[in-house]
């Protein structure tokens, strides 16, 4: 796909409903000589019930949007929605709020709370809301992540793939419309970071959970329906149903050319 055109037709989703849209989306630091755009006019849909992996170059753009498309930076000029609700319309506290009742997040840096238990940190947003859990629903995602028999461990008696699968697990007990990941296996081993992606493949399969995870693996975006691909703050090209092997040759036209053909 060309990036010659100033407006790039929407890449829509796989699915009848979105549950996050970007229209138009620009993100813009600085002014002047300093001036650096980091997403150029963004056009994208994430279906519910899909997972979508986000790659690029460095400086692509990939983080910059799912912080934007996630509520946790603003945007320049154009859209970003969840569901039918438009992020720009919204104060500091219906912003918070909505972060908290539809977005779950998934960070490298698990971002647990080291005197809480497992079950603590994992119901901890929900705590906060003074909402009581769903104690079915907590113990399916429990069963999906596989941390049976380890909710009474603080973080310091988990392994960094526990202690992630916990992070996993806290994203997805508040059922959020949506769940930004944002490189959640970068500071894990191979074997746990494989097992981290099949748990959110499951959360998908399983439990219809909506997941966006920037990556910059081939391997991780192997388990995703659908990959979008940025560079230069615009999207040039997606790939659906993809492999490893597939991703990596596209990323290699990024390395030659600087975009994809």
């Amino acid at each position: 796909m060309s990036q010659a055109a100033a407006a790039p037709a929407p890449i829509h989703a796989p699915a009848s409903a979105a549950a996050a849209r970007a229209t138009g989306l620009s993100k813009v630091y600085g002014s002047g000589e300093t001036r650096v755009v980091a997403l150029d006019s963004v056009s994208v849909e994430f279906g519910r019930g899909h997972f979508t992996a986000i790659m690029g170059p460095s400086g692509s753009g990939k983080s910059t949007l799912m912080h934007c498309m996630a509520g946790l930076d603003s945007v320049s000029s154009g859209s970003a929605r969840i569901g039918d609700t438009e992020l720009a319309g919204l104060d500091d506290r219906r912003l918070t709020r909505l972060r908290r009742d539809k977005i779950g997040f998934v960070f490298q840096a698990f971002n647990l709370l080291p005197t809480l238990t497992a079950y603590e940190n994992i119901t901890l947003p929900m705590a906060i809301a003074g909402r009581r859990p769903d104690q079915a629903w907590v113990s399916a995602v429990v069963r999906t992540v596989g941390l049976a028999g380890r909710l009474d461990h603080r973080p310091s008696q988990l392994s960094g793939g526990q202690q992630q699968r916990v992070a996993v697990a806290r994203a997805l007990a508040s059922r959020p419309e949506i769940v930004f990941a944002d490189e959640p296996t970068g500071n894990l081993d191979s074997r746990a970071g494989a097992e981290i992606l099949g748990f959110l493949r499951e959360s998908v399969r399983e439990l219809g959970q909506t997941v966006v995870m920037v990556t910059h693996d081939p391997v991780a975006a192997a388990h995703a329906d659908r990959v979008v691909f940025l560079a230069d703050g615009r999207l040039t090209d997606e790939l659906l149903a993809p492999t490893a092997e597939r991703v990596l040759d596209r990323m290699r036209l990024f390395d030659a050319t600087g975009r994809t053909s």
